[in-house]
């Protein structure tokens, strides 16, 4: 197909801003990178609910929303939202807008040449084939975390129906799909060994807009507002959920409790935040300060602002193929990164040479790190240069989307 043919694409996702986090800020980029390029984009989402597990003010008592976010369309449908972690509440969740973007959402859009389908959920699997039929359109399914495989790993989900029924949806989708792509190596690896061609399947891996994030956003008065001054800031910024395991970081702060001069920054919301503060609270620790879910528009100066920053997932087999978005970020601001994390996303801070790997789960050595950094400034701004010329040259989120673009031409 000609490269200069501009295409109609929906994007289909549950997460969508003005909610916070990485499918929100990686599924957006996409959709304004691609608009761009010259092709036009709509957005069908849920009303934003996410992490509050509430209606955002300005959409609630509302059915359906259709409004315009930097010149992409968004079209958004009901979803039932909730706080509670019951499992089956979740499940209600995500099936209420799964039926309601295709039985509601799906009239509010004409016919288009492309819909990709992020997944999680795995149930927008069926929504987004229905409506790629509907809408005479190729189907393309959007891999950012293996499920139901990462949910029974996590002690989620143990019903062994739904895991047969979820399995099978998931494998059925990956056949009805024109384009398959995968957010990490471990991810479209997982896929392809399980039968699906290599031709079918590819790598599109999370990256960063490197002219927003970078280390000219540090702002000194920003720093002396949030109580940090000229001390060694160490940030956590993302989902405070169960696959992060922040507890080991807490640990970690309470064994540097004497070191007056190191400060560790939350940034963020999720299910197990009321479990790390009253954690926090239990120890008397006062070199732990957690600050509330920011703008998107202010995370490059917040990101900017600080001196490193942790990325920890639990020691599971299932992480080892995980390319945490929020690294980027910390790479483009030339932050150096103490990742606890096994797998591909160690082998990329390796072999950038930009951050100290340590052990998952392992609390002894995240302080010793965070010591080492503190201790060495000239370390500090070396991996700090080297993240950033290294995100520079493989994960500029223009060539990512570049990248895509060439793939959905390809399909059709």
């Amino acid at each position: 197909m000609e490269q200069n043919k501009k295409l109609k694409i929906l994007f289909l996702t549950q997460y969508c801003p003005p909610e916070v986090g990485a499918p929100q800020n990686r599924i957006f980029e996409f959709a304004k990178g691609l608009k761009r390029l010259g092709h036009e984009v709509t957005i069908l989402t849920a009303l934003p609910s996410y992490p509050k597990g509430q209606i955002f003010e300005g959409y609630r008592d509302k059915k359906l929303v259709i409004e315009e976010m930097d010149g992409i369309r968004i079209v958004r449908t009901n979803i039932y939202a909730t706080k509670s972690k019951d499992f089956m509440k979740r499940l209600r969740n995500y099936f209420s807008f799964t039926l309601s973007s295709v039985f509601q959402g799906a009239k509010h859009i004409e016919d288009q040449d492309v819909v990709i389908t992020e997944s999680p959920p795995l149930f927008l699997g069926w929504s987004g084939y229905k409506i790629a039929k509907k809408k005479h359109a190729k189907f393309v399914f959007n891999i950012s975390d293996l499920w139901p495989e990462s949910a029974v790993k996590l002690g989620v989900l143990h019903n062994k129906l739904l895991i047969k029924m979820s399995t099978w949806l998931e494998e059925k989708s990956y056949k009805r799909a024109a384009l398959v792509t995968g957010q990490t190596k471990g991810i479209v690896n997982n896929i392809v060994e399980r039968g699906f061609s290599e031709d079918k399947v590819k790598l599109i891996t999370n990256g960063v807009d490197t002219s927003l994030f970078s280390r000219n956003n540090r702002d000194e008065k920003y720093r002396e507002e949030i109580g940090v001054g000229d001390k060694f800031a160490v940030c956590y910024a993302g989902i405070h959920g169960l696959a992060q395991g922040l507890e080991v970081v807490i640990k970690a702060a309470e064994l540097l409790k004497e070191e007056k001069e190191i400060q560790f920054m939350f940034y963020g919301d999720g299910p197990e935040k009321n479990m790390l503060m009253d954690m926090v609270k239990e120890k008397g620790l006062s070199n732990v300060t957690f600050m509330p879910v920011q703008m998107k528009k202010d995370m490059p100066r917040v990101i900017g602002s600080m001196d490193a920053t942790v990325v920890p997932l639990k020691k599971l087999d299932l992480f080892k193929g995980a390319l945490p978005s929020k690294m980027f970020e910390a790479l483009a601001s030339e932050l150096p990164i103490i990742l606890a994390v096994e797998g591909e996303a160690a082998n990329l801070i390796n072999e950038a040479k930009a951050g100290i790997v340590v052990e998952p789960e392992n609390e002894r050595e995240i302080a010793e790190a965070v010591m080492k950094l503190y201790k060495d400034k000239e370390l500090t701004r070396e991996l700090g240069r080297n993240g950033r010329k290294y995100v520079e040259e493989n994960y500029s989120r223009e060539i990512i989307v570049k990248r895509l673009e060439s793939y959905l031409l390809k399909i059709m």
